[in-house]
């Protein structure tokens, strides 16, 4: 029930994944408003049921007291579906906090992992890479930023089918002098690891496919995510103006409206369908809020693919790996953690 188009969007979406796909999809939320939407797909809706629930987690809500709260909640009756083996993973375009507070509370954290982070997938100039975190954790410690480097690593071997990711840590230059005290700390422990890691990396290289992975604190990362998003609308927006300002334009338009949808596919979010929350021992795929039919299609497309490249085994592993390392970057800073 979450997300600006929900339900109607949420609904064209599954149905499209479950059509091409052929696997089961849960829709939860409100049966009847649920089922008038999935009534103008007839025979379409193949695999598909509703399992009713009489709350909503509104945008401006704070997450865990939502959570708590309302136990008939949309997004929690989904994590309860999975926590009970009723189902293999949740898909939500609704509010992104919430989404990880029911991940942390009734998943639980993968154990090692001290914050679970959100990663995305964005456009390069080569392949697309991922990018973490994205605004689950806002203040973190050198520890979090190795975790999400290990965590990022497995998501991109697993899931992009990257044979051995290169991992970039977001800085404000490439020498080693640069950046602040958590950037050189968490350069010095990343280094300390078997990850393929390249150093450094500045805003502008994100984009040009040099690393698969790029590490962020949560803060950073969401301005980055939120800005790349502003800059792609602003720049469609003032191109569209371009063309139509002159015949010239429009016709110039024409001859090269193939490379134009090229472009289109490669950097809308929709392909990209949604964020995996890693570092919680089940399955979430954060989509949108402003998901379409096509987006949401592909992040259960994501979903389904995380679940069958068994990505949280992986990830168990690698953590586990490197347990030393972290726990005495945990011990060193005075972190408390699971590890």
């Amino acid at each position: 029930m979450g997300g600006d188009y929900a339900p109607a969007a949420v609904v064209e979406g599954s149905v499209q994944a479950a059509s091409e796909l052929g696997v089961p999809i849960i829709l939860v939320g409100d049966r009847e408003r649920v089922s008038d939407e999935l009534g103008r797909y007839g025979p379409g809706a193949v695999n598909i049921s509703v399992k009713h629930a009489s709350q909503v987690v509104g945008m401006d809500e704070s997450p865990a007291q939502a959570i708590r709260k309302k136990r008939d909640s949309s997004l929690r009756v989904c994590f309860e579906l999975v926590k009970n083996g009723e189902a293999s993973a949740v898909v939500s375009a609704g509010n992104s906090g919430a989404a990880m507070a029911a991940g942390i509370l009734l998943f639980r954290k993968i154990k090692g992992v001290d914050r679970p982070a959100i990663a995305v997938t964005v456009p390069t100039m080569k392949e697309p890479a991922v990018l973490l975190d994205v605004g689950g954790n806002v203040d973190c410690r050198p520890v979090n930023l190795l975790q999400f480097a290990i965590m990022g690593d497995v998501y991109a071997k697993y899931a992009l089918k990257k044979e051995r990711p290169r991992i970039g840590l977001l800085s404000n230059g490439e020498e080693e002098a640069k950046g602040n005290e958590l950037t050189r700390e968490s350069h010095a422990l990343i280094k300390q690891t078997p990850l393929n890691y390249r150093g450094y990396v500045e805003g502008r290289d994100i984009y040009q496919g040099e690393v698969d992975v790029v590490v962020a604190d949560g803060f950073v990362g969401n301005v980055v995510l939120k800005l790349s998003e502003g800059l792609v609308e602003a720049v469609t927006a003032m191109l569209t103006e371009e063309i139509m300002s002159s015949l010239g334009s429009r016709l110039g338009y024409l001859l090269a409206k193939g490379a134009f949808r090229k472009l289109k596919k490669k950097i809308d979010y929709a392909e990209y369908g949604g964020a995996p929350l890693l570092g919680i021992d089940g399955i979430c795929m954060i989509s949108h809020g402003r998901s379409s039919p096509k987006a949401i299609k592909n992040a259960i497309f994501k979903a389904y693919e995380y679940s069958k490249g068994r990505v949280n085994a992986h990830l168990m592993e690698e953590i586990e790996k490197n347990s030393d390392i972290m726990r005495l970057a945990a011990r060193t800073q005075g972190l408390i953690s699971g590890i």
